[in-house]
């Protein structure tokens, strides 16, 4: 009897979830209706789920821990729940949007992911089908961070009804570039705290990636800012950006032969910065914003070339080895015989590139003219909307080292983990003066 109760209240929502959906148009009424309990339950679990639960998961299953099997389940379980209640609600109604429709697409990889991961239980094929289910297993597994970070973005631009009636391509530029920096500040974190290792085995500075992927983005954004007709100052603005990225990542790519430090991708992203603090705006809030993330921009290539010149350690010989010979001239962030005083200045100082990065990203993600208009309108002051922002920005970066810390400490990188590789023997830990695990 209770199993065919819980069997027709499930079939209650699932059918009050195909009932509810968003709409082509909507009514002044539906507009104002208020946000149910049930709505806000949606939003605040999947935003834990997504936002926490899954990239934890994400990092446990990279450290081989035991947990992150059941940790996972459960975000599936829950996420799966959330989905339902997030068409099972009343109150207000919102227009279709990607919210919706990727939503949908987001069960693809959710249900892949359980599938492989109860195939990987099994233990069959070792030698045939499981070597190749294991590495799509991890691959759909990194894609979360990413995939949670797009449906959350959505979620918010469909609450407030933003991104419409030809606002799409400023959406866009904020958006996608504010989270590209967000994403930058997150891989300069990982290499500066953990990927050390990593750098020296491919024998490329950091400042090679980087300047590939800022000559790759200039070349996109050379040829997509103007749509045709006569060119505003905007458009002239954003083109020559594309240029300037190109251009100066192709200086930074050959400057990084060799293996070779270089400032050129600092000193874009302080260019950048400048012409981002000068970007004429509409409102007084809106230049406030713009002038605040070019200056947080532009201290953050300053940081990037205090780090390199100042802080960059000593390049040390690995392991008496020819696979380890090029090691010897690879970046190591701390350097066995430096002093104790600078290995903490270094360790201190070499956050703030990366934190910089980010409290930038979520300024200019902020900085749409819907999200301003609405601050403007609700008479809030820059002054309090930036500090909003930066207040985010700590929450965002302190998720960022503490999952990288978790990564470090947690499976078989924890220092009391059968077989844990310490510094010297290749594990993931930067090297200390002392030759003992780096307590970042």
């Amino acid at each position: 009897m209770a199993s065919t109760q819980r069997l027709l209240l499930l079939s209650a929502l699932v059918a009050g979830a195909r009932a509810h959906g968003h709409h082509h148009e909507l009514t002044d009424a539906d507009i104002h209706k208020p946000v149910d309990a049930i709505l806000w339950i949606h939003i605040f679990l999947q935003a834990a789920i997504w936002g926490v639960l899954f990239p934890t998961g994400m990092v446990l299953g990279l450290s081989k821990s035991r947990w992150h099997v059941p940790l996972q389940a459960t975000g599936i379980a829950l996420t799966l729940g959330g989905y339902i209640l997030g068409h099972a609600h009343k109150g207000r109604a919102f227009l279709m949007g990607a919210h919706g429709k990727f939503a949908n697409l987001l069960l693809i990889p959710i249900l892949a992911q359980l599938c492989l991961g109860i195939y990987l239980k099994l233990h069959i094929h070792e030698k045939s089908l499981r070597p190749y289910a294991v590495k799509l297993h991890g691959l759909v597994g990194k894609t979360y961070p990413i995939l949670g970070w797009t449906q959350m973005l959505f979620g918010a631009i469909t609450f407030r009804g933003y991104c419409r009636g030809g606002r799409l391509g400023q959406c866009l530029a904020h958006y996608i570039m504010g989270s590209g920096f967000i994403a930058y500040g997150t891989v300069m974190a990982i290499i500066l705290l953990v990927g050390e290792n990593w750098v020296r085995r491919s024998g490329r500075s950091p400042e090679w990636w980087d300047s590939w992927v800022i000559m790759l983005w200039g070349i996109v954004n050379t040829f997509t800012e103007h749509h045709g007709g006569d060119w505003s100052v905007k458009d002239m603005q954003h083109t020559i950006l594309g240029v300037l990225w190109w251009a100066g990542g192709m200086l930074g790519i050959f400057l990084s032969r060799n293996n070779q430090r270089n400032v050129v991708p600092a000193l874009i992203i302080i260019l950048t910065g400048w012409a981002m603090a000068n970007h004429a705006q509409a409102l007084m809030i809106s230049t406030e914003v713009h002038g605040m993330f070019g200056n947080t921009l532009l201290a953050a290539g300053l940081a990037r070339i205090v780090e390199i010149a100042v802080f960059a350690p000593n390049y040390a010989a690995g392991p008496e080895s020819s696979a380890d010979a090029d090691d010897a001239h690879s970046d190591h962030t701390l350097t066995v015989g430096e002093s104790s005083t600078r290995t903490m200045a270094a360790r201190a100082f070499r956050h703030l590139p990366p934190y910089l990065l980010t409290a930038a990203g979520l300024l200019f993600m902020s900085g749409t003219d819907e999200e301003l208009q609405y601050a403007h309108d609700a008479g809030m002051d820059h002054v309090t909307y930036i500090l909003i922002m930066f207040s985010l920005s700590f929450v965002i970066y302190t998720l960022i080292v503490g999952l990288i810390n978790l990564y470090a400490t947690s499976g078989r990188n924890a220092p009391s983990a059968p077989g844990q590789k310490g510094v010297d023997e290749g594990g993931i830990e930067l090297s200390s003066p002392t030759g003992i695990r780096n307590n970042w």
